[in-house]
């Protein structure tokens, strides 16, 4: 192999469908991994990296000041490659995996109250032909929990949109919703035969994940929302609105399409937080604490 970091970004980019933002990343870390223990040609020097190698550039990072988050996603980085050369017979073994990272903060879950987000979906959007699709939008990503990356893969023709499948899923029936009554940024209705994707740029090509979030976070700027929204807060209100209203966690886990219960279980932490605070406002031996 000729330059091994080319090839993995290679694979990355043709197997992976890695996006030009993760490549970059990838890129970046990599390339100070190898400043830091790189040496020798043609990458003959990774036979020689070991744990302590490993180890060496995490203190180095840590020295650096970087915080355990920034570290952790150089790690992995790290163990992506390695475990790509190992695979493709250039490394023997996986040294990175055998290196324990920094321990990283548990990030809470953000989410919108219920008035928030009513506030959010029932502001009129900006004017102009995207109107009717940036509250379609907003409306779809509330209403059914959807991945920014799920949704920006929904086609007019929703059998062939490439999401992932759940069982009796609710939310396909909620998109042909926004197929009937949405328009396009043309400002003509979709037909029974248009294909396409569903939500269009003004060129009429599929919008972006980077246009999804800005359109959320101009919604959310525009009705006075002070804190950071994004398509991944709504997705977070679902669960947690849903959960507040007694809907069964498991039930939850299947709209969300984790395959764990334990990353849904994050949900339940958010009750249990508003409850606290409930009984703190409202309680008389609360308040006499």
């Amino acid at each position: 192999m000729k330059d091994p970091l080319v090839a993995f970004l290679r694979h990355l980019a043709s197997e992976q469908d890695a996006s030009p933002h993760t490549l970059r990343s990838y890129r970046a870390d990599l390339l100070e991994f190898v400043q830091h223990a790189g040496h020798g040609e043609r990458g003959e020097w990774l036979a020689a990296v070991d744990t302590r190698t490993v180890r060496a550039f995490l203190v180095r990072l840590h020295e650096r000041g970087l915080d355990a988050v920034t570290i952790a996603r150089k790690l992995a980085a790290v163990r992506s490659w390695f475990r790509f050369l190992v695979r493709r017979g250039v490394l023997e073994r996986n040294v990175a995996r055998e290196v324990r990272g920094p321990r990283t903060p548990k990030k809470l879950v953000s989410f919108l109250p219920v008035d928030e987000a009513a506030v959010l979906m029932d502001a009129r959007p900006a004017g102009g032909p995207e109107r009717p699709r940036d509250a379609a939008v907003l409306e779809l990503l509330y209403a059914s929990g959807l991945r920014v990356s799920e949704l920006d893969g929904l086609d007019l023709d929703l059998p062939a949109a490439g999401r992932a499948e759940r069982p009796s899923d609710p939310r396909e029936e909620e998109a042909q919703i926004v197929v009937d009554l949405g328009r396009r940024p043309d400002g003509r209705a979709p037909r029974g035969d248009d294909r396409g994707p569903l939500f269009a740029n003004r060129r009429g090509g599929r919008l972006t994940v980077r246009s999804i979030h800005s359109i959320v976070r101009r919604r959310a700027l525009a009705c006075g929302i002070t804190r950071r929204v994004s398509p991944h807060t709504l997705r977070h209100t679902f669960a947690t609105h849903l959960l507040d209203a007694g809907a069964d966690l498991r039930m939850i886990q299947e709209l969300l399409g984790h395959s764990r219960l334990s990353t849904t279980q994050r949900y339940t932490h958010v009750g249990t937080d508003q409850l606290m605070r409930a009984y703190d406002a409202a309680h008389p031996r609360a308040r006499a604490k």
